[in-house]
């Protein structure tokens, strides 16, 4: 493991993209650290991509795959994001950001960090030639909060048209 300081907060999809940066190994797995994505399933996605596949989401939105302790509002917009992420990726549960992945997904490939679906980010420009999405039940954190709000959905939407943009330009050709 390497811990990567980063002076002041630039945002958790360019702290993601710095540990990419970081890291050295061929496999790279991003989660959230307060428990909300489960340790227990890291070896499921990480079996993934031993067997072949160069993307392993963790999904919420698949057979065996739930979300607990999330009120219906949260319910209904994190559903309608994944809809309209759809469009763009193969991925059902597209604003996920709980992943493994091979390195070559993303080496040499510009992502752009903004806001903190970097999950989609990747989904939508890296280079892979098979997902999997693995099951789990995501549940919402016991201490702190969220920092989901207008401005994460803002910046949602200017990335849902930066990528649809690129792909209409030939930028993105997956």
């Amino acid at each position: 493991m390497r811990v990567v300081r980063r002076p002041g907060k630039a945002g958790l999809a360019s702290a993601v993209v710095a540990g990419f940066g970081a890291a050295r190994g061929d496999a790279l797995l991003v989660m959230d650290a307060d428990l909300s994505h489960p340790p227990e399933v890291v070896p499921d996605l990480m079996r993934t991509l031993e067997d072949g596949a160069d993307l392993a989401v963790g999904s919420r939105y698949v057979t065996g795959g739930g979300i607990e302790d999330w009120p219906l509002k949260r319910r209904v917009v994190s559903r309608v994001a994944c809809l309209m992420g759809n469009v763009l990726v193969p991925i059902h549960d597209s604003t996920s950001g709980f992943f493994a992945m091979r390195r070559s997904v993303v080496d040499g490939v510009k992502l752009n960090p903004i806001g903190f679906k970097i999950g989609f980010e990747v989904m939508a420009r890296g280079r892979y030639k098979k997902a999997v999405e693995v099951p789990y039940t995501f549940r919402d954190r016991e201490l702190g909060k969220s920092k989901f709000g207008q401005r994460e959905i803002g910046q949602y939407l200017i990335q849902l048209g930066q990528v649809a943009r690129d792909r209409v330009l030939g930028v993105i050709r997956n």
